[in-house]
C-alpha cells in the first residue's frame, strides 16, 4: 500500500487517536494532576503524530526512520507517564482509562517498529529522490510481475512452474 498523504497512514491515524485520547483524559475536570505532568503528557502524545507527519512530508526514506524512532520514543514517554500515574494513589479512580491509554500507546509503538523495520529492508530512496525515469522503471517492474503471475496462473495444473509458484 502506498500512501500519498500522511493522514492516510494507519500508524498516523493510531497516533492521532492516542493524542485525542490523552487530551480527553487530561481535560477531565475530575483529574487532579500537576500542570507539568499534564503538559508533558500532552506534548509527548501530539509529538507521536507530528513526527510521523514531518518525516513523511520530507519525502526522503533515509530521513524517515529517524522521525519514526522519535515518534516511537514519544509513545514510550507517554506510556512511562501513564505507568507513573498508575502507581500514584491520586489516580486510582482512573485505572481503566490509564490501561486503555497504555494499550493505544503500545499499539503505536508496535506499528512504528514494524514500519521502521520495513524501511530498513527497502531499497527505495523516497519521493524526493524519485524522477520520471525511476517512476517508469518501477511501473515496468510492477507490470512485469503482474504479467508473470498471470502467465503462471494460466499454465496447466501439473506444470512444474505453476506448481512451484502456487504451492509456496
Amino acid at each position: 500500500m502506498t500512501c500519498k498523504r500522511f493522514e492516510d497512514l494507519p500508524v498516523w491515524q493510531k497516533a492521532i487517536e492516542l493524542a485525542e485520547q490523552v487530551y480527553d483524559f487530561t481535560e477531565n475536570p475530575g483529574l487532579k494532576c500537576s500542570h507539568n505532568l499534564r503538559d508533558q503528557m500532552e506534548r509527548a502524545a501530539i509529538s507521536v503524530s507530528n513526527n510521523i507527519a514531518e518525516g513523511f512530508e520530507r519525502g526522503a526514506t533515509k530521513e524517515l526512520p529517524a522521525f519514526i524512532y522519535v515518534s516511537r520514543g514519544s509513545a514510550g514517554e507517554v506510556r512511562s507517564m501513564l505507568c507513573f500515574m498508575e502507581r500514584r494513589p491520586a489516580f486510582q479512580n482512573f485505572k481503566t482509562q490509564l490501561s486503555n491509554l497504555k494499550s493505544t500507546a503500545e499499539g503505536c509503538s508496535r506499528q512504528l517498529r514494524g514500519w521502521a523495520g520495513s524501511l530498513q529492508d527497502s531499497d527505495r530512496t523516497g519521493t524526493r529522490h524519485v524522477n520520471q525515469a525511476t517512476r517508469q522503471a518501477e511501473e515496468q517492474k510492477q507490470k512485469a510481475a503482474a504479467m508473470q503471475k498471470r502467465l503462471l496462473a494460466s499454465l496447466p495444473a501439473g506444470h512444474p512452474l505453476r506448481k512451484k509458484e502456487f504451492e509456496n
